[in-house]
This record gives structure tokens, sequence and C-alpha cells, in this order.
């Protein structure tokens, strides 16, 4: 069975596992465990930031970047089809007491959606206190949102709106290999930036959150509240680092696959619309004839499991664990499944 469903499904290699296994280790909660401080230093230079926090998910990362932001019965923007918005269960509201306002239009966020999005000063409506943007952007593909655009949405938020950006980069690693942006240039956009292990970079699990000294210790206690304090946690921390060190450099592999099964598809059903990827999501918008169900039952009765991502969408997803032969091979059993 090749397993495309999405890039979190990779198992940790031999040699991730080694270094789990030797990592230095000891209590996070009371005195720092060596190799966490390690991977929070390493990461908040990447992403040239003061601080970096280790979390369990990159769901909590975003939770916790929200906290510090976010103020009780205001509003945070952010695009519809955002994770944040659509795959979080409510955390803006339930966790933080913070109601989505969608900024509707275009695949990603742009400047002009966000602009279209603010709402007129009004007794009566609610005030914002974030902004939220998402590089690469799950929902549209995997989509990248350059950095001038980025810089202009940052400039017109902190700027006009006098609000603190978030950054939800689980597939930032993403980005930065597909366009050779800096990721500090990308990070440089947003006062908090939060990225995940367990996607591009082929760890179990583990995130961090990054920004400044203050929102660090602030991310902190809402790490804690959230119930994200973490014990030898330098066992997982380590298998971060490893990926940084070694997985990193490879994104681009994903990237081509992604590119290939892209093409094999278009060109062996004429009636399904495949968006063209950035980097290594590929969603397939099917004809009227068929429903994401259907197709993703096909496929896995060929040997192929894929995700629907809607009831007219489905979503292929290439990996460290997918090598070309097993993405072309899938590409012509999901030919086969939308014939």
């Amino acid at each position: 069975m090749i397993d495309l469903r999405s890039d979190t499904v990779t198992k940790p290699t031999a040699a991730m596992r080694r270094a789990m296994a030797e990592a230095e280790v000891g209590d996070d909660v009371l005195d720092g465990d060596p190799t966490v401080l390690a991977l929070q230093e390493r990461v908040a230079a990447l992403l040239g930031k003061e601080r970096a926090l280790f979390v369990p998910t990159g769901t909590m990362g975003n939770a916790c970047g929200l906290w510090v932001h976010g103020r009780h019965g205001t509003e945070a923007y952010a695009h519809h089809d955002s994770h944040i918005v659509n795959w979080e269960i409510a955390g803006l509201s339930g966790l933080r007491g913070l109601q989505p306002r969608m900024v509707q239009g275009a695949p990603v966020m742009t400047l002009d959606t966000l602009k279209a999005a603010v709402r007129a000063p009004s007794k009566h409506a609610p005030t914002a206190s974030v902004v939220c943007v998402e590089n690469t952007h799950n929902g549209a593909g995997g989509m990248v949102t350059p950095l001038a655009e980025l810089r202009a949405i940052t400039e017109f938020a902190r700027g006009t709106l006098q609000l603190p950006v978030h950054l939800d980069g689980a597939r930032l690693w993403n980005a930065h290999v597909a366009t050779g942006t800096p990721l500090a240039d990308f990070a440089a956009c947003a006062d908090t930036v939060m990225v995940s292990f367990s996607k591009g970079l082929g760890a179990p699990l583990g995130g961090c959150v990054a920004g400044s000294t203050a929102h660090i210790a602030e991310a902190f206690m809402a790490r804690k509240r959230l119930g994200g304090g973490m014990r030898q946690s330098g066992i997982v921390a380590a298998a971060a680092l490893h990926g940084l060190e070694h997985h990193l450099g490879r994104l681009h592999e994903d990237h081509a696959n992604a590119k290939r099964l892209a093409t094999i598809i278009a060109d062996g059903v004429s009636d399904a619309q495949v968006v063209p990827p950035d980097t290594n999501i590929v969603m397939i918008d099917l004809p009227a004839r068929l429903d994401a169900d259907t197709v993703t039952a096909r496929a896995k009765a060929l040997g192929v499991l894929i995700s629907a991502w809607n009831a007219r969408r489905i979503r292929v997803v290439t990996h460290l664990d997918a090598s070309p032969e097993q993405v072309e091979q899938a590409a012509r059993m999901m030919v086969k499944a939308l014939a």
C-alpha cells in the first residue's frame, strides 16, 4: 500500500531512531532538557527570532501564538480555508475566546483580500487583536505566499491595523526550499511563527513556536496551561534536530515527485482539474461524475491511500517515505481510479 494521505505518515528512519535513542535528556520542566534547549536555539537562529519553544504539536504551537496576541472577545483575521479555522476544532474561540474574522477570496490571503475583510469601526462590532497567515497554505494545495505579498500583508497589519501577526508555518520548510527565500525572511513577517517537524522533516511529532523573548515567555505559560509541559522530551527533540540536519535539504525531491504525479494525472484524466503544485501537495477537483469518497475507495482497492478533502476534491501528498517510483506507480493507479 502506497500511503499518500499526508506527509505526517512517515516513519522515523533508522538514523533518526539512533539519534533518539542516544539523545542526552533531562527534566525539561525542572531544569531544561539539553537536547530540547539545543533544538530551540537552532530553530530560533534559523528563523531569526530571539527564542523558540518546543511544543508537542503544531496545533498547540498555533494555540500558544494566538494566546500571546489574542484578547478574549476580539477577532482574529484568518483565511476562510486556513488550518487554524478548519482543522483545529475551534481552538481560536474555545481556548482564547477569539472569533475568526474570515478573509474570503483567493486561494490564500492577500493584501487585497485582507483589506476587504476589515470592518469599519463601530461600537456594535468586535475589534480585532491579531492577523493569522499560513505558509505554505494547506487548503490551497501547499501554495506558497511569496515574500513580497507576505511583507505587504504584514506592513498593513502592523501599520494600518496596528495588529501583531502570527504565522502558521507548519510547512514553512517547503516554502523555503521551493522559493529559495531564507527562513528568517519569511519569519520576519510575523511576530510569532509556528513550524512543525512531523511533516516534511519526518519526525514522529513536535513543533516550535518562535518569537521575541517576551512573547515566548508568555507562550511558555500558555503551553503549561494547555498541558504541554514535557519531561525527558529530548528523545523526540533529537528526531527534530536530525530532520533539520538531514531531511530539510531533500524537500525538493518531494516537490519534484508532486509535479510528476500531477502531470501524469492531468494527462491521463481529461475532465479532472489538477491544481499545479507549488510544493508537495496535489489537489484534484473532481468531475461531476465522481465524488471524493468513491475515488478514495477505488484508489485504496488499487493499493494507494489518498485523502478526501471535501466532496468534490481529493488531496495527495508526497513525502520522505514515498520514492519517485512509488509516486509514479500511485499516479497511474489514480488515473485508473478516476477513469
